[in-house]
């Protein structure tokens, strides 16, 4: 499909640059960035969500050091 884009001049600079060094067209680098893009978005969309842990109440009042020590010492 052709169609028309504005890209900054110094980005379509690279473009060409890079074009001829890889040996392709630039349609054909800039179809390839594309799809890298569109594939890396989709692989963030389809991680799990983190799991969720109950752990209980707490055992001791961790901002109490002398609590937490004897706590320590009991096991």
């Amino acid at each position: 499909m052709k169609t028309t884009l504005n890209i900054d001049d110094t980005v379509m600079a690279q473009l060409k640059r890079e074009a001829v060094r890889q040996g392709r067209t630039m349609s054909d680098l800039v179809e390839t960035a594309l799809r890298n893009l569109f594939r890396a978005q989709k692989a963030k969309v389809d991680l799990p969500p983190l799991p969720v842990f109950h752990g209980g109440e707490l055992l001791v009042d961790v901002d109490n050091r002398d609590a937490l020590y004897r706590a320590m010492e009991e096991d």
